[in-house]
């Protein structure tokens, strides 16, 4: 757009046709950040005219057919005495802002995720067509489970990974239950539908032309002559466990197929050319009874070679709790579930919204693997990052990250920490491209700014804000230029040298930058940038101090960021981001536990309580979560970034490094030892070796055991359970009871 004629051009058209002009327009919305070579990066723009896209299809088709039967979403979001109404006479758009909540099922390494909604629709491929459930009786009643107002779901781990649904209204009774499993080696996903009823009537599996996100367009479906399967835009394939006794079909004229359900004439085919094709499979109800039927979806053509009790192998190689906490206890199983699920080789950060790649949702995901032991996922995911590094070493899933570099580089130590190995040849070259690519990439520290020797301004973790010069991307940036000087201590010392003055030159920027802002500030806590007042961004500067941990556990930067963010950014508990998100942070609020966790401050667990209250009954957590419905209000409905923080919080109260040595126990809630049965955790990787934990409670006090496998000499210990007087351990001890209570 700096071409000038071309400038012109587009002021004339839009002058012409009585529009604002955008070139001016564009020009005052960038005078609100900081000047930066990258905008807002063209992947994410690309993301919301996609998403924008399908909003406008919304708003043409939901609110002029509220007949139809919608997903669980639209049905509250819409409904005006909901309290997740949300008026629509402005929005160009009709999205999901109030229940963005579904569960990913699936196999593990199969990078196919179907997810299903809070009452059981199922949604079998990627941003694709749905099933339901419904139940028809003779007599005119009929359950549909979007429309009940209450319903029971849990995400159940035996032989696998399920959701199950239970909805019942007027005396009927229907259950559905969702799982991936293996056919011959091909992944098919199930729907198992369950109904009871009182009197005769109808099981319906229903094809419906919408998911979570709104319409998902079916074209065409047809019935086979057995009728016991539909093919799907001629594409996709529904196999039902039984033929249907009736069938019908209905496209966007003559409204949904519910109100054709009692119709006599059964059809086998339907087309519609706006894509609103609906069809419902019947099979017969007998009073009384439980009627059953199963469909099933293929979801590749492709045999996959893998092992049939994949779920009992994965749960064999992570680290073990056992806990008396039972909702700590499947959080903790249901976030590990998701992980395993999210690293078919790529890690994603959800299933739905969130699947593709980003760097910065990598690092903390591949970290949370490794600290439970998943160690060969992560090792994969780490494999793919060198061919997404561009000749200038940056390390690149979107323009403007200038976190990535650093992250990349502070994980891949991590990864050769846990694992006490040393850099493969193959990784030396990326590692020096990256690092250099940081310290090329700083401001010029001779600037008299107070951003002088930073990174440039960028669009860095997005939910910061617009385009400035932000902390979090310096502190990653210091923490990489460290790792990379660790990295290359044995094969590479002159350059390693080098990583580390690096590191020690762009830490003394920030430590001038910084206090430049505590003048400014009058108080010493950390901004988003050297610009912004103290505000929710914050929250990205804490990073100073977990994971990177270039920060004290004492700092008082640190420890007064987290004040103000605790006594102005926190809703019900939980940290609440003004900006974009605009709901609870369930990931971000473990970032500030964590900071508390290391400082000694016991709050950290009335967050994890907050935390494991906002969760879903399947035990997942959406982006950002509405401070009034509970439900999901931005982001990926199933976050995996926040799984990860779950699994590093509880893996952290149990053994954490600071420094050179291991502060074992450091967070386990007192609760936990009122009551007699053992407390485990581990196997657990560390920077020093694996650790297994045992805590038993007793009478005279807990007896806290371990079993280690060093990397080398055994590092320093410190047991300091909560409660108890701090206890150093002597070498060649492997238990110990703390002493007098606190």
């Amino acid at each position: 757009m700096k071409w000038l004629p071309w400038r012109y051009l587009v002021k004339q058209a839009a002058r012409r046709h009585g529009f604002l002009d955008p070139i001016a327009l564009l020009g005052k919305l960038h005078g609100f950040a900081q000047p930066s070579e990258v905008g807002e990066p063209i992947e994410l723009l690309r993301a919301g005219v996609v998403f924008h896209a399908r909003g406008l299809i919304n708003s043409r088709v939901i609110q002029h057919n509220l007949d139809w039967v919608w997903p669980y979403w639209v049905e509250r979001q819409f409904d005006p005495l909901d309290p997740a109404f949300i008026p629509r006479a402005f929005s160009i758009t009709h999205i999901n802002l109030s229940n963005r909540n579904w569960t990913a099922v699936g196999h593990p390494d199969v990078d196919e995720l179907p997810i299903v909604d809070p009452r059981g629709l199922l949604t079998p491929f990627f941003d694709g067509w749905s099933l339901d459930g419904w139940l028809q009786t003779d007599d005119g009643r009929c359950l549909l489970p979007s429309r009940v107002p209450d319903a029971t779901q849990r995400q159940v781990f035996d032989n696998g990974l399920s959701v199950d649904t239970d909805s019942k209204s007027d005396g009927l009774a229907l259950s559905s239950s969702a799982w991936v499993e293996l056919e011959q080696g091909v992944p098919v996903c199930r729907l198992r539908l369950r109904a009871r009823a009182d009197v005769n009537g109808s099981l319906v599996l229903a094809l419906r032309p919408s998911n979570p996100e709104g319409i998902s367009f079916i074209h065409k479906v047809e019935l086979s002559p057995q009728r016991d399967a539909w093919t799907v835009n001629g594409e996709q394939t529904v196999r039902f466990s039984a033929p249907a006794r009736r069938h019908h079909v209905s496209d966007y004229h003559q409204g949904d197929v519910h109100i054709h359900l009692t119709d006599r004439d059964d059809q086998s085919s339907g087309k519609c050319d706006v894509g609103m094709v609906t069809a419902a499979a019947l099979f017969p109800l007998v009073a009384g009874e439980e009627t059953e039927m199963t469909a099933s979806i293929p979801l590749t053509d492709t045999p996959a070679r893998l092992p049939a009790d994949a779920w009992e192998r994965e749960r064999g190689q992570h680290a073990q709790l056992e806990c008396p906490d039972p909702h700590y206890q499947f959080l903790y199983d249901a976030a590990l579930a998701s992980l395993v699920l999210h690293s078919p080789e790529d890690v994603y950060p959800g299933p739905y919204t969130y699947k593709r790649f980003w760097f910065r949702d990598a690092a903390f995901i591949i970290n949370a693997l490794l600290s439970v032991g998943l160690t060969e996922r992560a090792e994969r995911a780490l494999a793919r990052f060198p061919e997404r590094q561009t000749a200038s070493g940056y390390f690149r899933s979107q323009e403007g990250e200038w976190d990535a570099n650093g992250e990349v580089l502070w994980v891949l130590q991590r990864y050769y920490q846990l694992t006490g190995q040393k850099p493969s040849q193959d990784w030396l070259k990326p590692i020096i491209k990256g690092a250099r690519w940081i310290t090329r990439k700083r401001l010029s520290d001779k600037l008299a700014k107070p951003h002088a020797g930073l990174l440039p301004a960028g669009f860095s973790a997005e939910h910061l804000g617009p385009n400035d010069y932000y902390y979090w991307d310096d502190f990653w940036g210091i923490a990489g230029l460290k790792a990379a000087s660790e990295l290359l201590s044995d094969e590479n010392p002159t350059q390693s040298h080098e990583f580390a003055r690096g590191a020690e030159d762009f830490a003394q920027a920030v430590e001038r930058s910084l206090n430049q802002c505590e003048q400014r500030l009058n108080r010493p806590a950390m901004p988003a940038s050297p610009y912004r007042r103290m505000d929710a961004g914050a929250i990205g500067s804490l990073a100073t101090g977990y994971p990177t941990q270039l920060s004290a556990a004492d700092d008082p930067r640190l420890l007064d960021t987290v004040e103000f963010l605790l006594k102005r950014c926190f809703v019900k508990g939980a940290f609440y981001q003004d900006m974009i998100h605009s709901g609870l942070n369930a990931y971000l609020t473990l970032h500030v536990a964590q900071v508390l966790l290391r400082a000694g401050d016991e709050r950290y667990l009335e967050l994890m309580d907050a935390v494991a209250d906002l969760a879903s009954p399947t035990g997942q957590w959406p982006e950002a979560i509405h401070p009034t419905t509970g439900g999901g209000c931005m982001g990926d409905g199933h976050h995996v970034w926040a799984s990860a923080e779950w699994v590093l919080m509880v893996r952290n109260l149990f053994v954490r490094e600071e420094g050179n040595r291991l502060i074992l126990c450091g967070g386990i809630p007192k609760r936990w030892l009122e009551q007699d049965q053992p407390i485990r955790f581990g196997p657990a990787p560390t920077s020093f070796g694996s650790l297994s934990i045992r805590i038993t409670p007793g009478p005279e006090g807990p007896q806290v055991e371990w079993d280690a496998d060093w990397h080398g000499e055994a590092p320093p210990l410190e047991v300091k359970l909560p409660g108890f007087d701090p206890a150093e351990v002597s070498p060649g001890e492997s238990s110990i009871t703390p002493g007098s209570a606190r």
